[in-house]
C-alpha cells in the first residue's frame, strides 16, 4: 500500500477501473476483432498503454465479475490484464470483494496473491467478522510479499444504509465499528512498517456523501482509501478531495473512462456513421483519464488550501 501511496503522490490519485463489459465496445468493433473476449483484452491493453505513457493514473482496478461472466476465456484475459497492468509499471487492484471463514479465506488469499491471478491489492468484505480478514492481511507481512487489502467500509451504493449505517446498541454505526477495527489493525502494522505513511490494510470509502467523507477521514487518519463512486455514480471531485487528505487514497473511475467515447464530441461523426475503430475509443478513454486526473488534482489542492 505504501508503494501505491508513493505512486499516487507522483502520478496523481486516479485509478482507472477496467470493469470492462463487452457492451462498452461497439458491436462492429467486436466483430472486426473476432470475439468479445479478444475485444475486451485489446481495449484493456490499449488503455493501459496510453495511461502508462501519459502518467494519467497510478493504478488500475480490475473487477473480476466482468471477466467471470465471460467464462474460462474471460478469466484468461483477466489474468492477462493483471500482468499487463504490472508490466506497465502500474499497481494492480483486484476488485474481488471476497470474505469467508478460516481455510476458505486462506484459499481465496492464495488464489489472488499468487499464481495465475496474482495481484498487488485486493478488496475484501468484513461482514462475516473481522477474523475473516486475517488470512488476507497475513500476505501484507514482508515475508509474504507485502500485499495490500482494501476493506469495505462505506461503499458508494444507495443500499449501503441497510447495513453500514445501522446503529448499534453499543453505540455508533456498523461502519464506525469497522473503522475502529481497521485503526487497530493499522496500529499493529505500524510496528512492522515503522517508516510507512499508511497501513497495508486500507478501506473502501465512496465519494457520494460529504458528511461521511469528513467523519471517516478524521476517524481514519492513517488509513489509505480506495474511493469509488466518482463520475458515473454521481460522486464529486470535491468529496473525493476530502477523502484524499491525511493518509491519502486513489479515486476510481470506470464507466466514465471506458464509455467516454459515447459522449466524445470529437467522435460524433464517426459514431453516427458507425465507423469507429479501437484506437478511437481508446484515445477517448485516455483523454477522459487526463481530464479526471486534472479535476481530482484541482479538488485536492482546494481542500489543502482550506
Amino acid at each position: 500500500m505504501q508503494k501505491l501511496r508513493e505512486q499516487a503522490d507522483k502520478d496523481g490519485s486516479l485509478c482507472v477501473g477496467l470493469d470492462t463489459s463487452p457492451s462498452y465496445i461497439p458491436e462492429y468493433i467486436i466483430k472486426t476483432i473476432g470475439s468479445q473476449t479478444e475485444a475486451v483484452l485489446t481495449y484493456n491493453l490499449e488503455i493501459i498503454r496510453r495511461i502508462a505513457s501519459s502518467k494519467s493514473a497510478c493504478c488500475c482496478k480490475i473487477q473480476i465479475a466482468y471477466y467471470e461472466a465471460m467464462g474460462l476465456e474471460g478469466l484468461k484475459i483477466y489474468s492477462q490484464t493483471l500482468k499487463a497492468v504490472k508490466e506497465a509499471g502500474l499497481i494492480a487492484i483486484s476488485d474481488i470483494k471476497r470474505g469467508d471463514i478460516a481455510d476458505t479465506a486462506a484459499a481465496y488469499a492464495k488464489a489472488h496473491f499468487s499464481g495465475d491471478f496474482e495481484t498487488d491489492i485486493i478488496t475484501v468484505n468484513p461482514y462475516m467478522g473481522f477474523d475473516t480478514l486475517q488470512p488476507f492481511y497475513e500476505y501484507s507481512m514482508p515475508q509474504k510479499g507485502g500485499k495490500g487489502i482494501f476493506v469495505l467500509l462505506r461503499t458508494s451504493n444507495p443500499g449501503m444504509k441497510d447495513i453500514e449505517q445501522q446503529e448499534l446498541k453499543s453505540g455508533g454505526r456498523v461502519l464506525d465499528k469497522t473503522a475502529n477495527a481497521l485503526n487497530s489493525i493499522a496500529e499493529r502494522f505500524s510496528q512492522i512498517y515503522p517508516n510507512a505513511e499508511c497501513s497495508p490494510v486500507g478501506a473502501v470509502v465512496g465519494c457520494t456523501e460529504e458528511s461521511d467523507a469528513k467523519l471517516l477521514r478524521e476517524a481514519c487518519p492513517n488509513i489509505f482509501f480506495l474511493i469509488p463512486g466518482y463520475g458515473a455514480q454521481g460522486g464529486s471531485a470535491h468529496i473525493a478531495g476530502t477523502l484524499l487528505a491525511k493518509a491519502g487514497g486513489v479515486v476510481n473511475s470506470s464507466r466514465g473512462i471506458l464509455c467516454a467515447w459515447q459522449k466524445d464530441n470529437d467522435l460524433l461523426e464517426k459514431r453516427e456513421a458507425g465507423c469507429l475503430c479501437m484506437s478511437d475509443i481508446a484515445d477517448s478513454a485516455a483523454k477522459a483519464a487526463l481530464i479526471a486526473k486534472e479535476n481530482l488534482s484541482n479538488a485536492q489542492n482546494i481542500i489543502q488550501q482550506n
